[in-house]
């Protein structure tokens, strides 16, 4: 490839998606470049009312296609591809791809982050057998049937009260004793009389027989253990940054968040990083869709003043 771009953008998400549009509007040449599916979470997620403006009953995957779209419109190139590592020996970024190479005066890390496994027994064996990280592509396969949802954060809560438009009845299997959740979330899904909650408690071990078949739970307080029968179990427990492949490049805390300040940029030059990669008080397509426009204005003015144009 030999072609440079002025900005190279890691991630097809709302973050990557809304830096190559900004980028792109601003004349600069832009790629941006996913491994896995264009959207990221937000591609997943089924009802997004809290994003402003936009069309009625709005879904995260055609919210996420708009977003695409009119990148693509102004120009954003595109590259399903993994970035495995970079040459920053020279002023114009070198990033090493699966396959290939390509260059760029700067880069936008826009990687998003992942659910958080359980790492209870059955978890891996049942995966897509019963067990499940995306109420929205699987909910259907629970119509009129039982499901466990683990988890008390808005994710967890919200999908549960997703899944109350399929399954039968909803139990929501939370380690505290009340949800961490949003206050109007979490009194939506305590008044929805499909959802049950079991407080206090967290997951030892998933069964079946060839499929899910039950829970076994245990009481955090008590110890005691109980066999909980279920058609299907939904994991929202957390998520972590997809940011291992710029490691010990750019400064991250503990977790992995990448660190920028508020330009984006991160510890190295030119390297800037938005959305759900890095250290923010709040994980929305809102939130993630402004640090993509915030970094690729960064990124406009790091190129005039680096490479004078």
């Amino acid at each position: 490839m030999d072609k440079t771009y002025d900005v190279a953008i890691i991630g097809g998400g709302p973050a990557g998606f809304s830096a190559g549009l900004y980028a792109s509007r601003g004349k600069m040449s832009a790629v941006i470049i996913e491994k896995g599916k264009w959207g990221g979470q937000a591609g997943t997620t089924e009802e997004l009312e809290n994003y402003p403006g936009s069309i009625e009953h709005p879904t995260g995957p055609s919210l996420m296609e708009r977003m695409k779209n009119q990148a693509e419109a102004f120009g954003t190139e595109f590259i399903r591809d993994e970035v495995l590592g970079f040459d920053l020996s020279d002023k114009v970024k070198v990033l090493k791809l699966k396959n290939g190479e390509l260059k760029a005066r700067s880069i936008i890390i826009a990687s998003g982050a992942q659910y958080t496994n359980l790492g209870a027994p059955g978890e891996d064996t049942f995966r897509g057998k019963g067990v499940s990280y995306c109420a929205t592509c699987d909910a259907d396969f629970f119509t009129e049937l039982e499901v466990v949802v683990i988890g008390g954060g808005d994710a967890a809560v919200e999908e549960a009260i997703y899944l109350t438009k399929f399954a039968e009845k909803v139990t929501i299997v939370h380690r505290r004793d009340e949800f961490r959740a949003a206050k109007s979330i979490a009194e939506k899904a305590l008044a929805n009389e499909k959802i049950k909650v079991i407080w206090d408690t967290v997951p030892e071990e998933i069964y079946g027989d060839g499929i899910v078949e039950g829970v076994k739970l245990k009481n955090v307080k008590t110890g005691e253990i109980t066999d909980y029968r279920t058609d299907g179990v939904f994991i929202f427990v957390g998520t972590k940054p997809i940011s291992d492949f710029v490691k010990g490049i750019v400064d991250m805390d503990a977790k992995g968040y990448i660190i920028t300040d508020a330009e984006m940029k991160t510890s190295v030059e030119g390297i800037f990083a938005a959305g759900d990669v890095r250290i923010t008080p709040l994980r929305q397509v809102i939130t993630a869709a402004a640090d993509g426009a915030i970094a690729a204005i960064g990124a406009e003015k790091y190129i005039e003043k680096t490479f004078g144009h």
